[in-house]
């Protein structure tokens, strides 16, 4: 695929004895929002996970295969972990701000990097707030608490800390589906914004999301990915009959 960002090859993850990805090979673009979509439990999140190996907390797995970030092997012995999720942020299902203010929790990765310079910090907390399109509503009560806001609030908020270190890649896991319509479609319009500068992978239950926002999607179920295009051709001229079956309703 054209201007490719990650390139995953014959990917296996196996939990144990279980199998719970299958030979998934997939190219994600660079600046496009790809979305995984599929049923409850079919290895969506998982995938996103191996992305920035965060599988790798998890006790029992045994990853098999490339993943390829720049045309480099994330899983090769010699790759830096902590680099890596630099490289490639995340942000979870429910919004998980840092028990502290929200000045803090933006400028808490860029510490942990090494930048102590105040005016440095000032500056990266603002345009990180305003890259999460959210500088405006908080910028009077930075030293106050984050979790003072509220969820859509919370959740942009971990976006904004998410950029803070300046990823390539934004992995994002199920991020509005505790959220309000109203919510939702502030961070939709603000995926939509951050693909200009950031590779945005989003796993979501919501289909009518996937169409909405992403370029491509992959359609997961039970640990494969059963087909992956671009976002119009999957929705509009499905190549699979269980694609279709499940965009239309008749499952999952």
């Amino acid at each position: 695929m054209e201007n490719t960002k990650i390139s995953v090859q014959d990917l296996n993850l196996h939990y144990g004895t279980n199998h719970a990805l299958k030979h998934v090979n997939m190219e994600i673009r660079e600046n496009a929002i790809t979305a995984f979509i599929g049923p409850s439990g079919c290895g969506k999140s998982t995938f996103l996970k191996c992305l920035n190996r965060m599988n790798d907390l998890v006790e029992n797995v045994k990853i098999e295969g490339k993943v390829l970030i720049d045309g480099e092997d994330i899983y090769s012995p010699k790759a830096d972990t902590t680099l890596l999720r630099k490289k490639v942020g995340m942000v979870f299902q429910q919004a998980n701000p840092f028990p502290m203010s929200i000045y803090d929790n933006i400028a808490y990765g860029p510490r942990i990097h090494g930048i102590k310079d105040k005016a440095t910090l000032d500056q990266i907390v603002e345009e990180s707030l305003r890259g999460a399109a959210i500088f405006d509503e908080v910028k009077d009560r930075l030293k106050k608490s984050a979790l003072g806001l509220s969820g859509g609030q919370q959740q942009r908020l971990c976006i904004a800390r998410a950029l803070a270190v300046q990823p390539d890649v934004l992995l994002m896991d199920e991020p509005t589906s505790a959220l309000d319509p109203i919510s939702t479609l502030k961070i939709e319009e603000l995926m939509v914004e951050l693909k200009k500068k950031y590779t945005v992978v989003v796993v979501t239950h919501n289909m009518q999301q996937a169409a909405r926002v992403s370029d491509d999607t992959a359609f997961f179920l039970v640990g494969e990915v059963i087909e992956f295009n671009h976002t119009d051709d999957i929705f509009a001229r499905p190549q699979d009959k269980r694609t279709e079956d499940y965009i239309t309703g008749r499952f999952g």
